[in-house]
């Protein structure tokens, strides 16, 4: 397996939805608390990489498995069919992530506090049985919500208390504090995946996946779209209202035509090769944008 093939199997490509949530939240421990633990964050990020690859690897693998005859999906487009790749080989090297990611991630909840646990534990479930399992996740009209959660919420969190759990209370307020700082990126996550299962409509109903757009129709797939880029941009005002992330990110506003552009663009067509890159871009756009304007933050 070359690093061309070993890269689309993790898909390298999408690791910047997981990178900018945990960037936020160290940017929130230091803005807020002048504290980072830099061990405890170079940890929780390899096991979170190595996890969300896995988690990828275990997408590819079972989206090979469950395919049916009914088209070409499983010999043509499924990279580890195209490439004729040994499903031993693919099994046991997401197995073994996942069992470093965990190792690594008792480790950190042991020296910090078992609350990292908790989260951890939830993050692996929906990970999981976002494509294993009778009825994966990403086969129900839930799947938009729990990626959304997971990658843009609790990665930051986790991140966020195991900077500050010697100082900080879990509680309600905490929580609700670092999911408004987090709302936007997770937003676009969500989104992105919405685009991904209306673009693949079709063909999901041929492997019998029914997702959120089968329940609710291309046209209102399209409408929700466009109403959670929008909500996105007004989160991460709210932020600022609420004094949660610096004034700086208003500067995000800066970016909104643009994204309001390539939302209008794929509105029109909704096409996985032609306008789908551009449900892509919105989400590093959106990512990225917050990323910068909270470090400017960090020196007003």
């Amino acid at each position: 397996m070359n690093f061309k093939v070993f890269a689309e199997l993790i898909e390298l490509k999408a690791k910047a939805a997981s990178v900018f949530p945990f960037i936020m939240g160290f940017l929130y421990s230091w803005y807020h608390y002048q504290q980072v633990k830099p061990m405890y964050m170079l940890l929780f990020f390899i096991s979170m990489l190595l996890f969300n690859m896995a988690v990828d690897i275990l997408d590819n693998y079972m989206d090979y498995h469950n395919a049916t005859d009914a088209h070409d999906y499983k010999e043509e487009t499924n990279i580890i069919g195209r490439e004729n790749l040994s499903l031993t080989l693919v099994r046991n090297m997401m197995i073994g992530l996942i069992a470093i990611s965990a190792i690594i991630g008792i480790y950190l909840a042991s020296q910090t506090s078992w609350i990292i646990l908790w989260l951890g534990m939830f993050s692996y479930f929906i990970g999981i049985s976002y494509s294993a399992g009778p009825k994966p996740l990403s086969s129900l009209p839930v799947g938009e919500i729990t990626s959304g959660i997971t990658m843009g919420i609790v990665i930051p969190l986790i991140c966020v208390y195991l900077n500050l759990f010697d100082i900080v209370p879990f509680n309600w307020n905490f929580i609700i504090n670092v999911a408004i700082l987090s709302l936007p990126t997770a937003l676009a996550i969500s989104n992105l995946m919405l685009a991904n299962n209306t673009c693949d409509m079709e063909e999901d109903i041929l492997n019998n996946r029914h997702t959120l757009v089968f329940y609710i129709g291309k046209k209102r797939a399209v409408t929700l779209f466009k109403t959670l880029v929008i909500l996105s941009f007004v989160f991460a005002t709210i932020g600022v209202i609420l004094h949660i992330v610096p004034i700086t990110l208003l500067g995000i506003w800066i970016i909104f035509p643009k994204i309001w552009k390539n939302t209008l663009i794929y509105s029109k067509e909704q096409v996985k090769i032609k306008t789908f890159p551009l449900a892509i871009k919105n989400l590093g756009m959106i990512a990225s944008s917050q990323v910068v304007l909270f470090f400017i933050g960090l020196w007003f």
